[in-house]
């Protein structure tokens, strides 16, 4: 394959994968990983280091809007940030002594978890509660814009939600993706954080835990500018058109369709995985 024809795949496999990751809330990684190593037989260390690229990209790009609209909560974002970037940085240093039979079944078993999510009812867990001690402390509450006025919330459970953000750090940095669907559990369902608040929150995050495990793959040489640079153009320039269609569109379909893709993506993973031909 030329040089030129494996550019122009992945340019339209990230575009896609911006694309359809906007309009469902996965991101792009998840079908990025797939596309690079089952597709193009990619070093699955190379196709996670150009995911990482795109998810700071992608990040930076969204997280401005919803950060001026008044949505995000970056007190929580900044404060559990501590947590994700210093456990990214692990994730990615260990990704290199784990044998990547065993890191394509790991990320086959998170994209399970994650069309699961995304096919699961959304509950608002918040309440207007007193926040908890620990949330008191570093004013960790918050309100958001509604079509009646700003909405207040409480912060409850931070400890919780500290500890599963160490968790999604580690699987942020070893498979090189967001791990939002891990992040959004610790802030909505811990944290018990407005649902609305927890997705933008957990978009804000992704770039800066994406950026503390990026530095370890750079220093390793697994970022390869020939393949993270379509990556990152492609999931750009399709999560900005996706971000523009979801105003619109009628997401529960599409959901429905992208989660069997999901689960096929991952099953293959895992499958791959297990016989050891990655």
């Amino acid at each position: 394959m030329s040089v030129l024809l494996f550019t122009v795949i992945v340019l339209a496999g990230a575009f896609l994968a911006g694309l359809v990751g906007s309009l469902t809330g996965l991101g792009g990684g998840v079908i990025i990983i797939p596309l690079l190593t089952l597709a193009l037989g990619v070093d699955i260390h190379y196709a996670i280091g150009a995911s990482i690229v795109s998810v700071i990209a992608t990040s930076s790009g969204s997280a401005a809007a919803y950060v001026k609209e008044g949505i995000t909560n970056i007190r929580i974002g900044m404060f559990l940030e501590i947590a994700t970037t210093i456990s990214a940085i692990f994730g990615a240093v260990i990704t290199v002594f784990i044998n990547p039979s065993y890191i394509a079944v790991i990320f086959g078993l998170i994209l399970l978890f994650s069309a699961a999510m995304m096919l699961k009812k959304k509950v608002d867990h918040s309440d207007t509660d007193a926040s908890g001690k620990i949330a008191g402390f570093f004013k960790l509450n918050g309100s958001y814009p509604t079509e009646a006025g700003e909405k207040k919330y409480g912060v409850h459970n931070v400890i919780g939600g500290f500890v599963m953000m160490f968790f999604a750090g580690i699987i942020s940095g070893l498979l090189g993706i967001g791990s939002g669907a891990l992040k959004v559990v610790a802030m909505d369902n811990i944290m018990r954080i407005p649902f609305k608040v927890s997705t933008t929150t957990s978009n804000f995050m992704m770039g800066v835990t994406a950026a503390a495990s990026a530095v370890v793959y750079l220093h390793r040489g697994q970022i390869d500018p020939g393949i993270a640079m379509p990556v990152t153009v492609g999931v750009l320039l399709g999560a900005t058109i996706g971000s523009k269609i979801l105003v619109k569109a009628k997401t529960d379909k599409l959901k429905v369709i992208f989660a069997v893709v999901v689960v096929i993506l991952a099953l293959q993973m895992i499958y791959n995985g297990l016989s050891g031909k990655l």
